[in-house]
């Protein structure tokens, strides 16, 4: 028995695909149209127990890990989900983290209780418009003025900014580099913090993001989170946990594509003969098939070392950086091979492969860009 199929993880898969077939498919086409998932939707997965499924007990989760988080993914997509919902409803899974590591109590009580409970959504801000993967040069400055902090600047394609109740948002606090930057939570009704607008996108139509600006707003200084001046070891800290999970995101999208596929090629005729009748078409199945499982072996590989191992080791981030890249480029060959097996169908809307095709294009971007994490492997792997 692995450790992906004990009886309860068993029973967590079998959970979350009726939730998700229930509660999510027969809707998700009206939220895509809407641009975001309806908020009760929240509370619902939270009275399934989805939301904390990877969160300590303690501070108000069900008490699992990375492979259970992985889990929940997997099943998701299997049934019939999108990586753009997966995105709206768990994004307090990057908004939480470094709030639940700071172990700041009165935080965790405002923030993160409630948001487990589905009562809040948070989101987290670090990306700007003048740069997304360097982090260390992030420019919204937080001035502390007495008790509080003045902040000033602005942060785009924050998932789930339109609406969050809060926003777990890196700001520079000291002077240059990665040295002056902290994390602070902003309230959403704090007087200027506004959305500047909601962003349409290519994909991931269900999950609303924003540009948030920031004129002079004054924030507690007690909504610090971690050390003033420590908030870039945080969010490093997280970036392994962020990447397994694009990872996969990356690979259950190629196999469910694949799965499409496989039905479609079935059931399709083409001059008397069923699809998958035909020699190429098997081969394309084929190599569809082989790229999922290795890009899944190696990302399961990678998840396994990273609940168990220390995730500021840089073996756990070289595992996450290589698991990211490799599922990110099957996941991106498979659904577009999945769309050609679909053919026009493929092409129109309402087939469920469009949007698997069209989200797909974020995951070699979010969490660090595929170039720049093939830059830092080539570091790691003592190349440069």
């Amino acid at each position: 028995m692995s450790a992906w199929d004990t009886p309860e993880r068993r029973a967590l898969r079998e959970m979350v695909t009726a939730f998700t077939e229930k509660e999510v498919v027969p809707h998700l086409p009206a939220w895509e149209d809407a641009c975001e998932v309806p908020r009760d939707l929240h509370q619902k997965a939270a009275e399934a127990g989805l939301l904390g499924v990877a969160f300590p007990e303690e501070v108000g989760g069900q008490g699992g890990d990375l492979v259970d988080s992985a889990i929940v993914t997997e099943a998701v997509l299997e049934a019939g989900g999108s990586t753009g919902l997966i995105a709206a409803l768990f994004t307090h899974g990057i908004a939480l983290p470094h709030i639940v590591a700071s172990g700041n109590a009165e935080l965790i009580d405002r923030y993160v209780r409630p948001t487990l409970a589905g009562e809040l959504i948070g989101s987290l801000g670090i990306t700007e418009p003048g740069g997304g993967s360097d982090v260390a040069n992030i420019r919204t400055k937080a001035v502390r003025d007495g008790d509080d902090f003045v902040v000033n600047g602005a942060k785009t394609f924050i998932t789930s900014g339109v609406r969050a109740d809060f926003v777990t948002t890196a700001v520079r606090t000291g002077g240059e580099g990665y040295g002056g930057i902290s994390l602070l939570v902003i309230d959403k009704g704090t007087p200027g913090f506004t959305v500047a607008r909601p962003l349409k996108k290519m994909g991931w139509h269900c999950s609303d993001t924003a540009e948030l600006s920031f004129d002079d707003v004054r924030v507690p200084a007690s909504n610090i989170v971690g050390d003033v001046d420590g908030g870039f070891v945080l969010v490093m800290q997280q970036f392994v946990s962020e990447r397994l999970g694009l990872a996969v995101q990356a690979y259950s999208t190629a196999q469910r594509s694949l799965d499409l596929a496989v039905a479609y090629a079935r059931e399709r005729e083409t001059f008397g003969k069923p699809l998958i009748a035909r020699q190429v078409i098997r081969h394309k199945l084929v190599d569809m098939h082989r790229r999922t499982a290795a890009a899944r072996a190696l990302t399961r590989q990678a998840v396994e070392r990273a609940v168990d191992g220390d995730r500021t080791d840089p073996a756990i981030i070289l595992d996450a950086v290589l698991a990211k890249n490799q599922s990110v480029e099957a996941c991106e060959w498979v659904v577009s091979e999945a769309v050609q097996i679909f053919g026009g169908m493929g092409y129109m809307r309402e087939s469920e492969i469009d949007r698997h095709y069209r989200d797909a294009r974020i995951l070699g971007i979010g969490g660090g860009a595929t170039e720049v994490l093939n830059d830092l492997a080539a570091k790691l792997l003592g190349y440069a």
